[in-house]
């Protein structure tokens, strides 16, 4: 990890505009034209560099944002798409076909887990869930059709850390690949610089930041990115979950703070946790001692962005759970909203939101209470006067039974 800061390798990019601005040019086109018929072929079939033919094969916009994500996550190379399942589904797509078999964590993004559970097994495509902690159970699951493994490096929604070195070590020893999803934590962790070989976001997330814009993207080697462009049988070609060069450029504008907004998301967040943990409640955020990957974590963030915007609570019960964030959005302490990110708190029950697409009886198995509570933590520039007023509304409804509000 020496020598390596994500921020810095996106701030030592730099782009001037078609008329000398300091943002990229944005190539308002869906086609290109071309001098000579014989370019246009060379173009289409990707041997000619510098030449677009068609935005869904790719745009000068895109490929500004392709170059700053690839930098920020230290590969070769990215693709941007979409959305963030326009990422992952085409990704895994590439890498597998019928017959072939996916390890996945149990603990993953709802719609990641209804492609793999519902959707994939029509193409012959099998998954093994597995609490991705255990890497001796990890690695039981493997067969000889095993080619994925899948995970999140802290899962949506319960935070649970999966250990990207243990885990790259198991790949490589079985010939896999491993593909890490880090929408929770960009910035904080680098999964490629732990050996993940495929690493991918949902920019709709922290990256961009003002829950404006909707888009994902497969950070890679040159090679894997090539195949997933590729005309006659790349998965992002040919089933076109392609960025729109409008949204690709508002990205690439929020993406250069993104460095101010995880320190400030981190450290509201770990403010918040330590004081509600110590209040009593049931706390989960991987900045906590108490968090059983506390340790394994710790040796993989980039310190200085912290321990990342998430966290969550267990009031008890769903009722109270809704009670709860209802009175807080009413209290103007951020929205009852799904998605994470945002620069205001966002509060949901993923039981019956993100990850509703997951059966009640395999929520129950992997801990996924009804009165769980997930926080996106906002950018609050007086986070104890939020703590303050959080308390407030717990203590209203007798989550908490403290007789006045303690001032910190």
């Amino acid at each position: 990890m020496k020598n390596f800061n994500p921020a810095d390798n996106i701030q030592d990019l730099q782009y001037f505009g078609e008329f000398g601005g300091v943002n990229p040019s944005i190539s308002d086109s869906s086609t290109y034209t071309f001098l000579s018929a014989k370019t246009m072929f060379d173009t289409f079939e990707g041997n000619m560099e510098g030449c677009y033919l068609y935005s869904r094969h790719s745009s000068p916009s895109n490929l500004y944002l392709d170059k700053a994500l690839a930098a920020m996550e230290g590969t070769e190379s990215a693709n941007v798409s979409a959305s963030g399942m326009g990422a992952i589904t085409p990704t895994l797509l590439q890498l597998c076909g019928t017959g072939d078999h996916i390890v996945s964590s149990r603990t993953i993004y709802g719609g990641t887990y209804a492609f793999l559970k519902n959707f994939t097994p029509r193409l012959g495509i099998k998954t093994t869930f597995v609490d991705i902690t255990k890497l001796d159970v990890v690695e039981a699951a493997i067969t000889p059709e095993t080619k994925v493994l899948y995970c999140e490096t802290v899962s949506n929604p319960l935070l649970e850390v999966a250990d990207i070195e243990g885990l790259s070590k198991i790949a490589k020893k079985h010939n896999l690949t491993l593909v890490v999803d880090n929408t929770f934590s960009p910035l904080s962790v680098s999964p490629a610089r732990l050996g993940a070989d495929i690493v991918i976001h949902s920019l709709t997330k922290y990256i961009n930041g003002s829950s404006d814009t909707v888009g994902g993207v497969t950070c890679a080697s040159q090679e894997f990115i090539d195949s997933l462009k590729n005309v006659n049988s790349g998965a992002s070609m040919l089933l076109g979950p392609t960025m729109d060069s409008l949204r690709s450029a508002s990205v690439m504008k929020n993406l250069r703070t993104l460095h101010i907004r995880m320190k400030q998301h981190s450290n509201n967040a770990m403010y918040l946790a330590e004081r509600f943990e110590k209040d009593g409640l049931k706390t989960v955020y991987p900045g906590l001692e108490s968090h059983p990957s506390h340790e394994i974590y710790k040796t993989m963030i980039n310190p200085e962005y912290g321990f990342g915007g998430m966290m969550t609570l267990d009031v008890g019960t769903l009722a109270k759970a809704n009670e709860l964030m209802e009175l807080m959005q009413a209290k103007n302490l951020g929205y009852l909203a799904v998605s994470l990110g945002f620069y205001k708190t966002l509060f949901s029950a993923p039981g019956t939101s993100t990850s509703s697409e997951i059966p009640m009886e395999e929520q129950i198995e992997m801990g996924l209470t009804d009165g769980l509570i997930r926080f996106s933590i906002g950018l609050d520039n007086d986070i104890k006067r939020t703590y303050q007023m959080m308390k407030a509304c717990m203590i209203e409804l007798n989550i908490l039974t403290s007789e006045s509000v303690l001032m910190v």
